[in-house]
């Protein structure tokens, strides 16, 4: 039998304890590589999705709260801003470029986001069916909403109030599908994209059902009286009355955040100062809120990996306490061994070739567990999958995840496979 053969069937003859080796190792593994595929979907998510905005201007409030929900579409806006700032911004020439967004709807588990679109140009983001919504009320999905709602164009679909699913539904102001977009890898495929316009006629509608609700019915009639009984110069000053509130409500329009490019590096210098001290708004760099979660995040991930690292260990030790026992239980077939013709690093290969095949084994089941638990978060969590996790991305760090067990092992397995080197076959074979 050669050494592999071998090797197979001495741990096969300890299945209790090389089961438990390999689960050892298998759970430091999974739990490290785990971390390291959740910090590169992220790492790679964030960056794609904060690539080109260098500014946001939103509601005064947590910064990083502003660039996760206006950015990352992850979090909940910190209020809304006047649409005077945008135009304001635009014609600052210090911005290359402003784009709005608004939001506080959503369709399922997926936002739908008033803007422009610019904001789709932006990411890159081209229609393969259909065309560019053009007016209110029309849609275009992103390729992630489009593929799991099944929904095509000319579709109707209704939103529901609020930015997490179970909200009222506007079943009386349903979005037209008119164009879905290719899959861009950016917070565009999670997305519902509308005009700016959509967004606030749905809110309209809402709270003018809310206020006609809450209106006494003797205030319905009296307003049919004044319609109706009224004449000549009167309807006319009551028609010119709505056309004045129009004008006010839409002075009074606001939008959620602003997405800016700078057009010069001054503008990095002046404006956020600018903004955050002589405006009711705040204004908040994405890469600087990114780096800081990185760093609120970098705490909990280091403990968590040298969790891992304790657990890949744990498996060393108790490696190294198996073989150990197994070379005492072994010694006289071992020795036998020798007298056949094997020499001595054919029986030290033996011990090592045991501690290897136990740490592949352990190290190949662990990364495989991590790859399982990210398919299943994607799964089952919308977060995750806005996070950008994928169960089919692999990271350089699962090779050296391996060559770090695979040393584990040559170190567990270094003194029993160097003691039995060392054996002296006739005295072993003398005791019999």
């Amino acid at each position: 039998m050669n050494m592999l053969g071998l090797s197979l069937a001495y741990l096969r003859r300890r299945p209790l304890t090389t089961g438990l080796n390999l689960l050892l190792l298998a759970l430091g593994v999974a739990l490290i590589a785990f971390l390291l595929l959740l910090e590169r979907g992220l790492e790679n998510q964030l960056s794609r999705d904060v690539a080109g905005i260098d500014m946001v201007v939103g509601a005064k409030g947590s910064p990083l709260q502003l660039v996760l929900s206006a950015v990352m579409q992850v979090d909940v806006p910190t209020g809304n801003v006047p649409l005077a700032a945008l135009e304001e911004l635009r014609r600052n020439k210090m911005v290359r470029q402003a784009i709005p967004v608004a939001m506080g709807d959503s369709f399922g588990t997926y936002r739908i986001l008033g803007t422009e679109p610019a904001y789709i140009t932006h990411y890159g983001g081209q229609v393969v069916t259909g065309r560019m919504f053009e007016g209110p009320m029309e849609a275009v999905l992103g390729a992630e909403v489009a593929a799991t709602s099944g929904l095509g164009l000319d579709s109707a679909l209704v939103g529901s109030h609020g930015l997490t699913a179970g909200g009222d539904a506007h079943a009386d102001m349903p979005y037209r599908v008119v164009g879905i977009l290719a899959r861009t890898g950016t917070v565009l495929d999670r997305l519902v994209l509308t005009p700016v316009a959509s967004v606030w006629a749905v809110h309209d509608h809402h709270h003018h059902h809310e206020d006609k609700a809450e209106q006494p019915a003797d205030d319905h009639d009296h307003g049919k009286v004044h319609d109706h009984g009224a004449e000549g110069g009167h309807d006319h000053d009551h028609d010119h009355d709505h056309e004045a509130a129009r004008d006010a409500a839409d002075d009074d329009r606001e939008v959620t955040a602003i997405l800016v490019r700078y057009a010069t590096p001054l503008a990095a210098a002046r404006l956020p100062r600018e903004i955050n001290g002589q405006t009711g708004m705040q204004a908040a760099s994405p890469a600087a809120e990114m780096l800081r979660l990185r760093a609120l995040m970098g705490i909990g991930l280091d403990a968590m990996r040298l969790l891992g690292l304790v657990l890949v260990l744990a498996a060393g030790l108790s490696t190294f306490v198996a073989l150990a026992n197994a070379l005492q239980e072994r010694q006289y077939d071992l020795a036998v061994m020798r007298a056949l013709g094997a020499g001595r690093g054919r029986i030290m290969g033996q011990i090592l070739t045991e501690a290897l095949l136990v740490a592949l084994g352990g190290a190949v089941l662990g990364i495989a567990l991590a790859h399982v638990g990210v398919a299943a978060l994607s799964g089952f969590s919308a977060r995750a999958r806005d996070l950008g996790l994928s169960a089919g991305q692999f990271v350089v760090g699962e090779a050296w995840l391996l060559g770090l067990s695979l040393l584990v092992a040559l170190l567990a397995a270094a003194v029993p496979a160097i003691r039995a080197y060392r054996t002296d076959v006739s005295r072993l074979l003398a005791k019999g």
